[in-house]
């Protein structure tokens, strides 16, 4: 096997036996990215020699058998919305296209603490806005299984790179399925952790109230790894929560014998694809092969997450991208004479299309008469959503649902559509307004294009997740399963 292709169990395990050095996997891991990323666009910066000095120390770590984890000399790779001290970070726009940050967000830290070696920074849909990938203000990413086809979004670089083997695991965000999608769409796991879980400094917001750092990884066991570092209170960030972080690999081998699967009717309904569907019901199947109790249960507010979701995050964006004015952050007009000009020209050419529309849709729903009417009434049934959930899981543990309707569409194909692109997302929204963690995994292949399934359990109840997810991939192969790329 190519050490590119290795799971981070596997390549720790050589590197604990001194089979292999940090420096030769993150070398083979360069050499990926020269062979293959020119195809997929998952990178928007490789920082080689930062990642080569890195893999150097973790190789004098290794050696002396200090501080050394499961992730020490491990290469992984960051979404540019994530911020990383020193190297530039995008966003995916124009507006922060030279932006060098002076800080460090505290995932990105903490991972650099354990050992892990950094790569560089994903693409993404501009300031994570998009399901496709597409929006980015620089080119657009291609999935690693079709390249006529997109990685799902926003964080479809991360995802597309763990894929095709230019990173051993990455760092996303997640704000309504921008982990989750992309993970599906490319056939590794993705995980958006409870609200708070994982701090969020760092993170160039979006929808504060929504915005989930995760990982994205090529198996269940390998996001619990990877979460158990990140994880944990901040005090840079008041949101974290202020809760002890389980031991996610100790919890992995428990049996799931007797665990209830709850199945969302709403979830359940015509219009997806045939393949899809029976992808999922032969999931569902294997889970009850393996000793669990299926149950359909309802979530009756489903109807409207979709509405409740977008209404909030145009309103919470709004606020949010204000700051990048030209004057505190993001590139400024050079030809402007006045202050309402250096906004005006410095917005206008530095935000995209999907950019400026959500933040007139967001100042829309906040204007005088229309607050009332739309924000607060959606933040109302946001409290519905979550209820959903609480009580769903008073007669299950675990739900299962579909992540998208459908596999990958093709580059272009809802470009022209807002609309359509939001819909991507239906499956994926209601799980960020009630803030309960989500895990996207494999489970099959629908006319030769992944097909993935979510998994969703109680606030702070990740090593559940874990749990069923791991226990569901030892006695299936999808998630071996590789593209065909480069020679």
């Amino acid at each position: 096997m190519d050490l590119y292709s290795l799971t981070i169990t596997q390549a720790h395990e050589l590197l604990r036996q001194r089979k292999i050095s940090s420096l030769e996997l993150t070398q083979a891991v360069l050499e990926r990215i020269r062979e293959v990323d020119g195809q997929i666009g998952a990178y928007l910066t490789v920082t080689e020699g930062v990642a080569l000095e890195q893999a150097r120390q973790a190789d004098e770590r290794l050696r002396r058998g200090e501080r050394v984890t499961p992730l020490t000399g491990i290469p992984f790779g960051v979404k540019d919305s994530i911020v990383t001290e020193g190297i530039r970070t995008t966003c995916g726009s124009r507006i922060l296209e030279h932006y060098v940050p002076p800080y460090q967000a505290t995932a990105v830290r903490r991972l650099l603490e354990a050992g892990a070696v950094l790569l560089g920074k994903h693409n993404l849909d501009e300031f994570s806005m998009g399901s496709s990938t597409e929006n980015s203000a620089f080119f657009p990413t291609r999935n690693p299984w079709d390249l006529k086809r997109v990685p799902g979004g926003s964080s479809g670089g991360s995802a597309a790179a763990v894929a095709a083997g230019e990173c051993f695991f990455a760092l996303g965000g997640d704000t309504g399925g921008s982990i989750r999608l992309p993970a599906a769409f490319c056939n590794v796991v993705g995980l958006k952790p409870t609200y708070g879980r994982v701090s969020r400094y760092g993170l160039i917001a979006l929808a504060s109230s929504f915005d989930t750092i995760g990982p994205l990884t090529r198996t269940v066991e390998d996001a619990a790894l990877v979460l158990q570092v990140i994880a944990g209170q901040d005090a840079h960030d008041a949101t974290s929560l202020a809760q002890p972080v389980p031991d996610y690999a100790a919890q992995l081998q428990r049996p799931v014998k007797g665990l209830r699967l709850g199945l969302p009717r709403e979830y359940f309904v015509p219009g997806m694809e045939a393949g899809v569907e029976a992808a999922l019901q032969e999931a569902i199947r294997q889970f009850e092969r393996l000793g669990m109790e299926i149950r359909e249960v309802s979530l009756p507010h489903t109807p409207y997450a979709l509405a409740v979701y977008y209404l909030i995050l145009f309103a919470e964006a709004s606020a949010n991208l204000a700051r990048f004015d030209g004057v505190r952050f993001g590139s400024a007009a050079q030809q402007a004479q006045t202050i309402p000009e250096l906004y005006l020209e410095t917005r206008g050419k530095g935000f995209g299309a999907e950019v400026k529309r959500r933040i007139m849709l967001g100042a829309y729903t906040l204007s005088a008469g229309y607050y009332d009417a739309y924000y607060l009434k959606a933040q109302r049934v946001r409290t519905l959503l979550r209820q959903d959930f609480e009580r769903a899981f008073e007669v299950c543990d675990v739900l299962l649902t579909p992540v998208s309707p459908g596999v990958a569409f093709r580059l272009g194909e809802k470009t022209a559509d807002p609309l359509a692109m939001y819909l991507s997302d239906v499956y994926l929204v209601a799980t960020n307004p009630a803030g309960v963690p989500a895990l996207a995994l494999p489970c099959g292949f629908s006319e030769g294009l992944p097909v993935g399934m979510q998994l969703i359990a109680r606030h702070g109840e990740e090593a559940l997740l874990f749990q069923v997810g791991h226990a569901y991939q030892q006695v299936t192969e999808w998630h071996k399963m590789r593209p065909a790329l480069g020679r």
